[in-house]
């Protein structure tokens, strides 16, 4: 499953900030939560086929912990927003160009007529 439809869902992301803390059964994330514990272990199931977690039995129990490297798509996105300007620099230049060509013309002291 994509990285991004896994946290589409409230209840997962919440899954996820608990796992992120540290490794963790799935009977202490049912308790957390006002859904069952098999609801819990679909939307864990989720979050491993998604690569966002990891499940370890240890004796009966099994535990889930954050997967290194399970955000980076998520990360690689929100980089990459960040990177791109929201007006283009070209466009930022010709603005500048604009703005100095009307003062320019206008002169010192002149106002614009308004009719």
């Amino acid at each position: 499953m994509d990285v991004f439809a896994a946290l589409a869902d409230p209840v997962r992301r919440d899954l996820l900030v608990a796992v992120a803390a540290g490794p963790v059964r799935v009977a202490d994330l049912a308790a957390r939560h006002a859904v069952s514990r098999p609801a819990v272990s679909r939307h864990l199931r989720v979050l491993g086929e998604s690569g966002l977690v990891v499940g370890e039995d240890r004796g009966r129990e099994r535990h889930y912990r954050l997967r290194p490297g399970g955000l980076e798509p998520v990360a690689a996105f929100v980089t990459g927003l960040a990177a791109v300007p929201p007006v283009a620099e070209r466009h930022l230049d010709a603005l500048d160009l604009e703005v100095r060509r009307t003062v320019r013309e206008r002169g010192p002291g002149r106002r614009e007529e308004t009719g």
